[in-house]
C-alpha cells in the first residue's frame, strides 16, 4: 500500500495481468482483491503500477476460473500481450473498510506489530499470502520469515487501532523451533 497523489485515498494492488484472451485485447487477470465487481466495475478506473498509466475497465467475465477484463485503451492482442505480468491498482478511500465485522483489506494488516499471548513483540507483519485453503501471514521475526495461518485459533486479535496482532499461545508457532519441527 502507498499514499496515493489522490487526498484521502490509498493505492491499492486489485490484480495482476496475465495472458492475452483472444484477438481484440481482452487479458486474463489474477485477482487481489475480495471485491472484483466494485474493482473491476465498467468504467472503473485502474493504473498500471508504477507507470501511472490509466486503464478503463470496458467489460468482463469470468470464464471457468480465471477472470478475464476488456480495457477501453487496448483492443488489440499485441496491446495485452504488452501488459502480461503488470499489476493494476487502484485509488481506494483511506477510511474504507470490509463489510465483515472480523475483515480486514490486506492494507491493515501489513505493518502491524506482531505480538504473543504474553503481549511481547515478536515481529511484524510483512505480508498476507492468499491461498485456496486459507490466508497467510507472512510475519518478519527478526529478520526471518514465519508463515501463520490466519485464523482465529492462531490469531485470536487483531487491534487496528493499537497497531497489533496477538498470536494464540501455541509453541513453535514463529520461534526458532518451528524450522527445526519441519
Amino acid at each position: 500500500m502507498s499514499e496515493s497523489s489522490h487526498s484521502g485515498s490509498v493505492e491499492v494492488v486489485v490484480g495482476r495481468i496475465g495472458r492475452a484472451h483472444g484477438l481484440h485485447g481482452e487479458v486474463a487477470v489474477s485477482l487481489r482483491t475480495d471485491e472484483p465487481q466494485t474493482r473491476f466495475a465498467q468504467g472503473a478506473t485502474l493504473r498500471v503500477e508504477g507507470s501511472g498509466r490509466e486503464l478503463h475497465v470496458q467489460q468482463t467475465r469470468s470464464q471457468s476460473a480465471a477472470f478475464q477484463v476488456r480495457f477501453r485503451e487496448i483492443d488489440t492482442r499485441t496491446g495485452a500481450e504488452a501488459l502480461q505480468g503488470k499489476i493494476l491498482v487502484a485509488d481506494v478511500a483511506a477510511e474504507e473498510r470490509p463489510t465483515g465485522e472480523e475483515e480486514y483489506y490486506d492494507r491493515q494488516l501489513r505493518g502491524l506489530a506482531v505480538l504473543d499471548w504474553q503481549q511481547h513483540r515478536i515481529g511484524r507483519v510483512s505480508d498476507v499470502i492468499h491461498l485456496p485453503a486459507q490466508d497467510l501471514l507472512a510475519i518478519d521475526v527478526d529478520g526471518q520469515e514465519r508463515l501463520v495461518p490466519f485464523v482465529s485459533a492462531l490469531v485470536p486479535t487483531v487491534d487496528l487501532d493499537a497497531g497489533t496482532l496477538t498470536l494464540a499461545d501455541v509453541g513453535g508457532l514463529v520461534d526458532a523451533d518451528a524450522e527445526e519441527a519441519r
